[in-house]
């Protein structure tokens, strides 16, 4: 059985820091999502191994796990052995020097195939068994699958409703309010099937909340940049400013000069349901338009109220 190098496949140092992975994982997922590559059998066994790779290095426990036992990895842990390490090879080997007539092979040892792949399943899997006791075999909860989801600021301002497609099935997935970048939302019972009628693992999705229509997330608070023209920034007036789901008045002083900032206070990321704290602050960029064909007579009174000669 190869040995898989899951730093390589997810392109990182195997120093790498966990962010570091999450970072890189997330990267490759979107890239070769099966609903990006439809009917590409190649990036779907790529999106399975960056999922098992990420299943392994994403976990602090299976990634030190992983790192001990390296290339020269032995199967840990198996049923009816002491807690250590555990080579079957040798094993298997002292068993025959030793006349035993029970014979055992990888199958025996750890059931039917998953979702993972083997190396995954010696690596992780659970305890072995004879031929004759197939029939015997023990419940085991299926895998739990990893996937990310870009949604928008509208969406988490206002929630929304996303359609998902897990395994041909269509599942309405609820975005709340106020739900944060990074955030893990779990669909139970839709990760790998069971082993031997044991339940089905669940889907965890990691929401990433990317800039669109202009607006800006800082932890909290939302960050818009609103054009005004030079007249209204000059006399003063009102501004109509795009907030998700909505739109707000702003008053503009006279004098306002390009990049000024003004700030809305308690109008930026809602709270989430439940959760506690204050919502963030929405915040206004302004930027000044200058008037573009200007006729002969308005350049005239500008250049009147610039003082220069006519």
């Amino acid at each position: 059985m190869d040995y898989k190098d899951y730093y390589k496949i997810l392109g990182v140092d195997k120093k790498a820091s966990a962010d570091e992975i999450k970072k890189a994982y997330r990267k490759l997922a979107v890239k070769y999502h099966p609903d990006k590559n439809p009917d590409d059998k190649l990036a779907e066994e790529k999106f399975k191994e960056l999922n098992e790779a990420y299943e392994v290095l994403g976990d602090a426990e299976k990634r030190k796990k992983y790192d001990e036992f390296g290339e020269n990895w032995k199967y840990y842990e198996q049923a009816g052995a002491q807690q250590g390490d555990f080579d079957w090879n040798r094993w298997r080997a002292q068993q025959q020097q030793q006349g035993g007539g029970q014979q055992y092979n990888a199958e025996d040892m750890f059931g039917e195939g998953g979702q993972f792949s083997d190396f995954f399943e010696h690596l992780f899997g659970g305890g072995f068994r004879s031929r004759a006791q197939q029939g015997r075999s023990r419940t085991r909860r299926g895998g739990d699958l990893h996937a990310t989801m870009d949604v928008s600021i509208e969406d988490v301002y206002t929630g929304a409703t996303r359609q998902i497609n897990v395994n041909g099935q269509k599942l309405n997935l609820k975005i709340k309010k106020g739900t944060a970048d990074g955030q893990v939302l779990r669909l139970k019972g839709k990760g790998s099937p069971g082993l031997n009628g044991g339940e089905a693992g669940d889907l965890l999705i990691e929401v990433s909340v990317v800039p669109g229509a202009g607006f800006e997330l800082k932890g909290k608070d939302v960050y818009l940049e609103v054009p005004v023209d030079v007249y209204t920034a000059i006399l003063g007036g009102k501004v109509q400013v795009p907030v998700p789901g909505s739109a707000l008045q702003l008053t503009i002083p006279e004098g306002t000069d390009s990049g000024r900032m003004f700030r809305l206070k308690g109008k930026g990321m809602p709270v989430a349901e439940g959760g506690n704290g204050e919502p963030g602050d929405f915040y206004v960029r302004i930027r000044i338009t200058v008037p573009q064909n200007l006729t002969d007579e308005e350049k005239a009174m500008f250049r009147k109220l610039a003082n220069r000669d006519q």
